[in-house]
């Protein structure tokens, strides 16, 4: 079994607890006395790179990472910084996350927020609306083809939007025929849990012109949101710098301004 695989059916079994506990008539409802998500593709028109920032306590590859006692906080440090949106982790068993850091993150600050976990059925997807989610995260490796096309829409019917995550060429061309707005390129291989960071630089020409490319994992640094930049990125998501950081806001700071003006031309 491959780290994916166990993530994955981790994440089944813990919906299948919850929706036991809350069945998901209860989520309906309270999804659908919130407003409605915020249209992260009109939000991110202008020339710059955008920052997604990541609430991670820890991850299966380095372990703990972070206390985070107050996601809110975190979250609000990350706004001041100008991050264009959050991410906030919501698996248990291996990140140390949960839908209370989600809501609560919803509840501190105005941009987008993302729920990012391993998404396998309609009812995470309704959670993460209940929660005040704007986006999910769709991993194509988790899922089939007719999974990934049930999930895509059921998650743009409830007005939010897909973050579709690859790793590869192959499922670079199954993001696109699912036609795709934001593709994610994870440089993360998620069975082995090596990074590669000539991942994005690979796979990013694949992509349609037309979907917004994220860059996604190996960021340490400014240098590397320029470098992403300079590959084609439209936006990087930032984890463990970004948790690890000695001054939240400064860091977040340090890698806006590096990927100012790096869209400009595309």
């Amino acid at each position: 079994m491959t780290w994916l695989d166990e993530l994955v059916a981790g994440a089944r079994q813990d919906a299948e607890l919850r929706q036991e506990a809350k069945p998901l008539f209860v989520v309906r409802e309270e999804a659908g006395r919130l407003p409605a998500p915020r249209d992260v593709l009109s939000l991110w028109t202008g020339p710059d790179v955008a920052v997604i920032c990541e609430v991670k306590r820890a991850s299966p590859s380095k372990g703990r990472l972070a206390d985070i006692p107050a996601p809110a906080r975190l979250a609000a440090e990350y706004a001041q910084g100008g991050a264009s949106a959050i991410s906030v982790l919501t698996e248990g068993r291996r990140f140390q996350g949960s839908l209370a850091d989600l809501a609560a993150v919803r509840g501190a600050v105005g941009i987008p927020v993302l729920r990012k976990d391993f998404i396998v059925s309609s009812y995470q997807l309704w959670e993460a609306r209940a929660c005040g989610a704007d986006m999910v995260l769709l991993i194509v490796a988790a899922l089939s083809d007719e999974h990934l096309a049930e999930l895509y829409r059921l998650t743009t019917d409830l007005g939010m939007t897909a973050l579709v995550e690859v790793h590869n060429e192959e499922e670079a061309a199954r993001a696109a025929a699912l036609g795709a707005r934001i593709i994610g390129v994870n440089a993360r291989d998620l069975k082995t849990l090596e990074v590669d960071r000539g991942t994005f630089a690979r796979v990013a020409p694949l992509l349609p012109e037309s979907a917004l490319k994220v860059a996604e994992s190996g960021v340490r640094g400014p240098e590397d949101v320029s470098a992403y930049a300079a590959a084609g990125a439209d936006a990087v998501l930032v984890g463990e710098a970004a948790v690890t950081g000695k001054d939240t806001a400064l860091t977040v700071a340090g890698l806006v301004a590096a990927g100012r003006g790096g869209r400009g031309g595309r």
